[in-house]
């Protein structure tokens, strides 16, 4: 795809939170980011194309851009971590090692509860998180401790430690430490980062007006430090991060071999056949799709799951050879006519990505083999059991399966296409 089509392929994105994913001509990963805006963030790159070496070795090494739209800019910063960390893209560089996630935890060190940072998550205990920013994070965690003077040292003085004197340790340093006391003031920092967040922002508010009123400005200022970390953290625990959310989203566009669509394949293929009213748990499903510019350059694949995986030796792509301006129905007719010559190749199942007309274009081509049409937007499902369809449930995971496949070939269809169109205008 050269910078035009690619600059084009910006401007179609949507204002929207999400993460984006600039790929080559293998469709491999090589960039990964977020943004606020989408649409506006990735146009900001072709800005910089000559005035970043970086930049312009990125939109020249680039055929194709994906995105995936998430509910909150937070989602999108979490989310970002993690496929970076999993597909380490080639011009990604701040989180491709290490764990860029932290936490706060209230584990427990020698039978007694406390209150930790830590990355990962290397014991038992109640996880808060995740988060990006190691500075937030900590400044949110020293309140915490100050705030519930729940600093525990390691010394043993009869009269407590300095810190103890200064309010800082709870005093188990001392022969006669009130571990009651220290449990309950616990308790009340986990009640504040679980519960009335509200409330306990409104209290620091009142605390730093009354510091203001006393002309004590430095501790004022402090205490303002900590209410925009603590409100940040409040922000992202309320969020609950959940990277399963996005899976069916995820696998549609990276491609990736070792996701596996469901977390129990077999369970969710039993769920399939009963819906479906089959004769055989469906192992190995095919599913097409086409794809068209302007409704020329027609194109069409098929990609193979077997086990909920894909099975990329059994992908095949298709430039259609009858039609010269877009008929999805007669394109579909076509491709599913040469993926099946051989009769030897035939799934257990067969997925088309579109509506009623779209399945009944190719019956006649497969009369003994299961075919179904997942219709987008409304999510219709048409098949022999749902002749006039039926919308698929999203809370099964049958559902969320079916969605994943047909979503997973659009994308296949979609980046051959873009590689087609690339070579074609550069000839």
């Amino acid at each position: 795809m050269n910078y035009e089509q690619l600059k084009e392929s910006a401007r179609e994105l949507p204002k929207l939170p999400g993460i984006y994913l600039f790929k080559n001509e293998q469709g491999d990963i090589i960039y990964v980011g977020k943004a606020k805006i989408l649409q506006k963030r990735v146009l900001s790159y072709f800005a910089k194309h000559k005035t970043d070496w970086k930049v312009q070795g990125l939109i020249d090494d680039s055929t194709s851009i994906d995105h995936i739209l998430t509910k909150t800019e937070h989602d999108a910063l979490l989310l970002e971590a993690e496929l970076v960390q999993r597909y380490q893209p080639k011009y990604n560089v701040l989180l491709k090692s290490g764990q860029p996630f932290i936490f706060l935890i209230v584990g427990s060190q020698d039978d007694l509860p406390i209150l930790e940072l830590v990355r990962a998550k290397p014991k038992m205990g109640t996880y808060f998180g995740p988060f990006i920013h190691k500075q937030q994070a900590r400044a949110a965690y020293d309140y915490l401790l100050s705030t519930f003077k729940l600093y525990l040292c390691n010394k043993k003085i009869e009269n407590g430690c300095l810190d103890y004197h200064l309010g800082k340790c709870a005093g188990i340093c001392k022969n006669d430490f009130d571990k009651e006391g220290y449990l309950f003031r616990l308790q009340l920092a986990v009640d504040a980062l679980e519960d009335n967040h509200g409330a306990f922002i409104k209290k620091i508010s009142t605390k730093i007006k009354e510091y203001s009123q006393k002309l004590e400005f430095e501790k004022a200022k402090n205490l303002r430090d900590y209410q925009q970390n603590i409100d940040g953290i409040f922000k992202i625990i309320k969020t609950k991060f959940d990277f399963s959310k996005y899976q069916e989203k995820v696998v549609s566009v990276t491609a990736s071999e070792t996701v596996t669509l469901a977390k129990d394949y077999e369970k969710t293929a039993l769920e399939i056949k009963k819906m479906l009213k089959l004769s055989s748990i469906p192992l190995t499903i095919d599913c097409f799709d086409i794809s068209h510019f302007q409704s020329n350059s027609i194109v069409g694949s098929c990609v193979r799951f077997t086990s909920g995986r894909p099975d990329k030796k059994a992908f095949r792509r298709f430039k259609i050879k009858t039609l010269v301006e877009q008929n999805d129905y007669a394109a579909l007719h076509e491709i599913v006519g040469r993926r099946y010559k051989d009769s030897k190749n035939l799934p257990d199942l067969i997925l088309i990505d579109g509506g009623k007309g779209q399945r009944n274009a190719v019956l006649s081509l497969v009369p003994h083999t299961p075919c179904v049409s997942l219709a987008k937007k409304e999510e219709l499902l048409f098949a022999d059991a749902y002749p006039e369809g039926i919308h698929l449930d999203l809370k099964l995971e049958s559902g969320k399966l079916l969605i994943a496949l047909r979503d997973y070939a659009h994308h296949f269809a979609i980046t051959y296409h873009r590689v087609l169109r690339s070579k074609k205008f550069t000839r």
